[in-house]
């Protein structure tokens, strides 16, 4: 199977489009929105802060595979699209939690923001990944990271966590666990487009599944998880069989060339973060939307509002 970002994936294509060009739907009100900011007419919406992470490690074949959520059609972000465990900077992320690893002014010079933002990115980053795939990148001390996530404790805490009821500091605490920021490598960077009414900034982390962990299943966001090879996921989006963004799509194609998760996280220092933002064009009745340094996601769209459509629907897994 596969899984963007989480609610973040921050991509800018619309959820409900396949990602191909031949028959794509796009939202109705895209044309409108697009001509409006480009007389001036529409005030961008500040995009959110948000997190997601592709959670990696090596099948009983030796292949590398990534994990994968379905979000459900009835999100109102990317709803129907594959992405991964992620979302949205809580206001509670930015208080002190119990940390080890690279510290947050350390993070700051990697991800380009202020200390108490870069710590905030993080801490979504792995509070999101228990929360949606029930996989806790923390530990007791900086050299070991929790065995098991399993049972009605820890379930009761990731609903806690996910209804706003716990924040993960103090979560954290009571546990008597530390974060542990040295297991996450950062791996790109998106920000949904100006246009849309609904945006986010979204980091996009590597990090390995700890031993003796293992994934939840469905939650009350996602219908469906898998962990599946990137190069099948890929081929999946490539036939028009799953539902991905374009944050998605790159992430996946950037990890083809590795073999394992070692080879994946040890190149995660040296990778680009420098974000990504569409850009939307009017050329005469057309629309011109493009990625810069990502050509394979440009579209070319009438300029005037498409025909109610169908909701797409990706095919069986992979």
């Amino acid at each position: 199977m596969v899984t963007t970002n989480g609610r973040t994936g921050g991509g800018g294509a619309d959820d409900r489009a396949s990602g191909r060009d031949n028959g794509q739907w796009y939202p109705p009100e895209w044309p409108d929105r697009i001509r409006r900011l480009a007389h001036g007419e529409l005030e961008p919406v500040p995009p959110r802060r948000a997190s997601t992470v592709l959670l990696l490690r090596t099948g009983a074949d030796g292949a590398l595979a990534v994990h994968m959520l379905r979000r459900r059609t009835s999100m109102a972000f990317a709803g129907g699209a594959y992405a991964y465990p992620g979302g949205a900077v809580d206001p509670r992320d930015e208080r002190d939690v119990p940390w080890a690893g690279p510290s947050p002014r350390e993070w700051a010079a990697r991800l380009g923001v202020e200390p108490e933002v870069a710590q905030a990115v993080v801490c979504a980053a792995v509070r999101e990944t228990f929360e949606e795939a029930g996989v806790l990148l923390a530990g007791p001390d900086p050299a070991t990271v929790v065995a098991d996530t399993t049972g009605a404790e820890w379930e009761a805490d990731r609903a806690a966590l996910a209804g706003h009821e716990l924040s993960f500091g103090d979560f954290l605490e009571r546990r008597g666990l530390l974060l542990r920021s040295d297991l996450l490598g950062g791996w790109a960077r998106w920000i949904t487009p100006e246009f849309e009414p609904r945006r986010y900034d979204t980091w996009f982390f590597v990090a390995a599944l700890p031993d003796g962990q293992r994934t939840a299943g469905v939650s009350t966001e996602a219908d469906r998880a898998v962990w599946i090879r990137p190069a099948e996921a890929v081929a999946g989006y490539d036939r028009g069989e799953l539902l991905m963004m374009p944050p998605t799509v790159s992430t996946l194609r950037a990890l083809l060339p590795y073999g394992d998760v070692s080879a994946v996280l040890a190149s995660a220092g040296e990778r680009d973060l420098t974000p990504v933002l569409a850009r939307a064009r009017l050329v005469g009745e057309e629309i011109v939307l493009s990625w810069p340094g990502h050509e394979e996601f440009t579209k070319h769209l009438s300029s005037r509002p498409p025909h109610t459509p169908a909701t797409a629907t990706p095919g069986a897994d992979a």
